[in-house]
């Protein structure tokens, strides 16, 4: 697909997913909203109710500007602006999203789980990161995009660059802050008991093999040891969209649990209280989690970077 068809598709997907979304919202709100859609009961968080109806009409508004507006305007820095903020807007009032893809990944976790609210909450993070991608195609009509493959100047990376090393790492030390957490409180003391080991298997390995995997060589050729593969090209999607996804999810989830933490803080509350856990497990907890997040995004960025095929026109 040429990059002037993206850049016309990639609006019109959006805005047609915001549309249907927020329409449906407004049905939920007139009275038909189902009952329990999260395990915490509602499936969206920070903008709900009608508010929720709001951003989706704040969302397609900005895709309509993103559209017609003139990106060599004198405000044409304005419109992927509005679009990241609501683009983000959406991401995070999704965000529960990662407790349903937890649960069917481990479904012996006992989770609470609704297939209308992991749907609506899919649609509401799938339309935030829609409206990114069409924010990036209204840069892509700026001046300086190259007319073959619509890239700016971000140009391949020749080699994985020490500071996505050292992001990969940090990653893996927010995930082991997150084990010394538990490990203080003790590894009986879990919200849900059933399918824990599984949780645990693929919870070290999003936290430690997944961002080595995103700076080190056998996430791009598969090593010697592997049957079958071994020297072959790893396929750039099983390594960075798990990457993309992982660090996403814990963004936003633990992103917004960590500002309620400190809301409720300095409101004079205790964040989490009646539960098992103490206060202290949630402040080297959910800090590990930001950390753990935030240095996967970093390494993936620089993969996505390490990996793409470079244009033939400006080698971006």
């Amino acid at each position: 697909m040429s990059p002037d068809v993206r850049i016309v598709r990639t609006p019109a997907v959006a805005l047609a997913l915001v549309v249907l979304y927020g329409g449906l919202r407004v049905y939920w709100e007139l009275g038909h909203m189902p009952e329990r859609m999260s395990p915490i009961g509602s499936d969206l968080i920070v903008f709900t109710g009608w508010a929720a109806v709001g951003l989706c009409a704040a969302a397609a508004a900005a895709l309509v500007v993103l559209m017609a507006a003139r990106p060599d305007g004198p405000l044409g820095w304005a419109p992927p602006a509005l679009a990241w903020a609501v683009g983000g807007a959406l991401i995070v009032s999704g965000a529960l999203l990662l407790l349903d893809v937890v649960s069917v990944v481990v479904p012996g976790l006992g989770m609470p789980f609704s297939w209308a609210g992991a749907l609506s909450k899919a649609a509401c993070v799938g339309s935030g990161v829609l409206l990114w991608r069409s924010a990036a195609a209204y840069r892509r009509r700026a001046a300086g995009a190259c007319a073959a493959c619509g890239r700016r100047s971000s140009r391949v990376l020749a080699r994985t660059p020490g500071w996505a090393f050292a992001a990969a790492y940090v990653s893996v030390a927010g995930c082991l802050a997150r084990i010394a957490a538990q490990a203080a409180v003790g590894f009986d003391v879990v919200p849900y008991r059933a399918g824990a080991v599984a949780f645990e298997i693929e919870f070290l390995l999003a936290g430690t093999l997944l961002p080595l995997a995103l700076v080190h060589r056998f996430g791009r050729v598969w090593p010697g040891w592997v049957p079958w593969l071994a020297g072959r090209p790893v396929p750039r999607r099983l390594v960075l969209w798990p990457g993309a996804g992982v660090s996403g999810g814990l963004l936003a989830y633990f992103g917004v649990a960590l500002g309620q933490m400190a809301a409720e803080r300095l409101s004079g509350g205790v964040p989490f209280s009646g539960g098992d856990l103490p206060e202290a497990f949630f402040w080297v907890a959910v800090p590990g989690y930001v950390v753990w997040g935030a240095g996967m995004a970093v390494a993936a960025w620089s993969y996505a970077r390490r990996t793409r095929i470079a244009c033939a026109s400006c080698g971006g």
